[in-house]
């Protein structure tokens, strides 16, 4: 028996990266698995691998940052799978620039993929879980909401803002059987943080092996973060409520 059998989970921004890694992991675990994502080519091919290998998975498309899209997708999900009592909210993207250089476009556009998507995906299935009595959510934020990078005030500042969400709905609704936590990656060998080094680096940032060696032992794997979650969203963790994990070997510890 996996950590997760019996349980029906959606992963947001689940179709590449740490999302696909957690698709993968919540499956072999007994879950079955909505994959939300705008990545249709991707989505499509990693539920269709899994499907083959046996497991109840389904993908299902939708911009997270727009109220009707996450709806539609989140009943897609439910129709062919059950009610959903975990959630992993963990579409996101980046914007690096210079602060002078950002645009109000640039940070409407973060807030609405990296937080609002939290609050309208929480806000599609919490009623499920309530209805149940019990669910775990699990909210990527990043070391970033709580260490800032030059050249990120505005990814630094939405991911202060999904750890502070999770917080919120924790202590909100922890007494009508509902968990709440943030996991919080340091920088991590993906699509993401590829794009991440590199433009840090094209802006005069040291983020070289050498110094990641220095502050985090080594690039972070997809699967680091997706066994974290595992963790956060699986019984394992039934008095686990309100906190920030970070996956960093030690970034955020010195």
């Amino acid at each position: 028996m996996g950590r997760l059998a019996g349980k029906v989970a959606i992963i947001s921004g689940g179709a590449t990266g740490i999302g696909e890694a957690s698709v993968r992991l919540f499956a072999a675990e007994g879950a079955a698995v909505g994959i939300i994502d705008r990545n249709v080519q991707a989505g499509q091919a990693l539920a269709q691998d899994l499907q083959s290998a046996g497991h109840r998975v389904v993908f299902a498309e939708a911009d997270v940052s727009r109220r009707g899209p996450v709806e539609a997708a989140v009943a897609q999900v439910r129709a062919a799978l059950g009610p959903v009592n975990v959630l992993f909210n963990h579409a996101g993207t980046i914007v690096i620039k210079p602060f002078l250089e950002t645009s109000e476009e640039d940070w409407d556009g973060l807030f609405d993929i990296n937080v609002k998507s939290m609050y309208l995906m929480t806000r599609a299935v919490l009623p499920m879980m309530l209805d149940q009595g019990k669910g775990a959510i699990v909210c990527t934020a990043s070391i970033s909401g709580f260490y800032a990078t030059p050249n990120e005030v505005l990814y630094d500042a939405t991911k202060a803002a999904c750890a502070m969400f999770s917080k919120a709905i924790a202590i909100e609704f922890r007494d009508r059987g509902i968990r709440c936590n943030a996991v919080c990656p340091g920088f991590i060998l993906t699509p993401h943080g590829r794009r991440e080094v590199a433009d840090l680096t094209a802006l005069g940032v040291d983020v070289s092996e050498a110094a990641m060696k220095a502050a985090q032992g080594r690039f972070g794997l997809p699967e680091d973060i997706a066994r974290a979650a595992l963790y956060l969203a699986s019984d394992d963790a039934e008095f686990v409520n309100g906190t920030e994990l970070f996956v960093d070997n030690g970034f955020s510890a010195v």
